[in-house]
């Protein structure tokens, strides 16, 4: 198949200044629009915008706020949603919602539209973090991603971990399209010792959690490490990067625990975030229901290693290069205790050299090998990284 491809994508749940999902759509935008495709991408805000970026058009619809989410919004206005589908008339169709626009999917079929879903996190892993019993969350799961996989001519998971939800209901239409990094904008000589010494002191291990503070994530678990190790004689503090609803509360569990914690909200400039990044010991990633990952994965670009959930997809992504945990404080600090245990060359080099196989460039090209579009100087389809394949 050779031309242009009018890649229309649609996207609930986008956080308001940053986020893995809003990163990953902007980058993978921009490499639709680079191998020559027309991608354009439809999210809700607080009123009407069209405008052209350099991830190609971008549609606001006005979308209601959900309460106790933090700054999250949802397209609900299906008419509307649909005329202008109608009206971009999409060769392809990606959905980043399977659930409150999975519709999308019907509308698909019925216009002779390849559609795919992209599947951004576990259903029955979201559900467990929410508090549902394993065996309610796996069976509620599995009746939400029949319906999906059904309704879309695709299902496009970034890991086997993601992956696994779906074959376990037989279905046949999943493809693997892996994530990525930017490899110059998170680098190791962003490492910056004056804003290290402004967070920590020389004999001080710092942490570093770049996260939505939101149930799904688990946040607190990273305090909860912080005062293992600090029970355990380990010097160490915590900087949070990220807002949500949970801060207060956490603000709150710190300040009675009395814990060394920093929680400096959003950080919008990249430059810092990085920087952040790159002058950590350890970053921390306990969310469990990640099927990614991408801010522990910028951390390791930074050359900065990383403990994640067990439970989480991130075990395939970091690899051999960080550590995992089970979700609980101690086991956090044992895996903390256990990587600073390295030489500390040897644990960034290895952060770094595990994160470069995650360019942007591999991740483009899966995804539009998905959608069955042309990319540029390929013959053969894309090679996904060891231990995601």
């Amino acid at each position: 198949m050779t031309g242009s491809l009018r890649i229309v994508r649609l996207a609930n749940f986008v956080a308001p200044a940053s986020g893995g999902l809003r990163t990953a759509l902007r980058e993978l935008g921009k490499g639709f629009a680079a191998a020559g495709h027309e991608p354009v991408l439809v999210v809700p805000g607080e009123r009407y915008d069209d405008r052209d970026t350099e991830q190609g058009r971008v549609i606001t619809l006005p979308g209601p706020r959900l309460p106790g989410t933090g700054g999250y919004r949802v397209l609900v206005d299906k008419r509307r949603v649909a005329r202008l589908l109608e009206q971009l008339a999409p060769d392809r169709l990606e959905v980043s919602d399977r659930t409150t626009l999975r519709w999308t999917g019907t509308w698909a079929r019925r216009a002779r539209v390849p559609a795919a879903m992209v599947s951004h996190e576990t259903a029955d892993g979201v559900l467990r973090t929410w508090g549902l019993p394993e065996p309610a969350a796996r069976r509620a799961a599995d009746s939400l991603n029949t319906r999906t996989a059904h309704t879309y001519a695709r299902v496009v998971c970034t890991t086997e971990f993601a992956e696994r939800e779906f074959l376990r209901i037989g279905a046949r239409n999943v493809v693997r399209a892996p994530l990525g990094v930017d490899l110059e904008a998170r680098h190791p000589a962003l490492r910056d010792p004056a804003l290290r010494d402004r967070h920590a002191r020389e004999d001080e291990t710092l942490l570093v959690m770049c996260s939505r503070l939101s149930v799904e994530k688990r946040p607190g678990t990273a305090l909860d490490a912080l005062e293992s190790l600090r029970r355990r004689g380990r010097r160490a503090v915590l900087v949070v990067a990220g807002e949500g609803p949970l801060r207060s509360r956490l603000e709150q569990r710190a300040r009675e625990r009395r814990l060394p914690v920093t929680f400096l909200g959003h950080v919008s400039d990249p430059g810092l975030l990085g920087a952040l990044q790159a002058s950590a010991d350890v970053c921390l990633a306990p969310g469990p229901a990640e099927t990614f990952g991408l801010a522990a994965l910028e951390a390791m670009a930074c050359g900065t290693p990383v403990v994640a959930s067990a439970s989480s997809a991130l075990p395939e992504v970091i690899g051999a290069a960080g550590a995992v945990a089970a979700d609980h404080g101690d086991a956090f600090a044992d895996a903390v205790d256990m990587l600073l245990e390295r030489l500390e060359a040897d644990r960034r080099e290895a952060a770094r050299a595990r994160a470069e196989c995650f360019g942007w460039g591999t991740a483009v090209a899966a995804f539009l090998a998905a959608h069955d579009a042309p990319v540029p100087g390929t013959a053969r389809p894309p090679v996904v990284p060891e231990g995601v394949a």
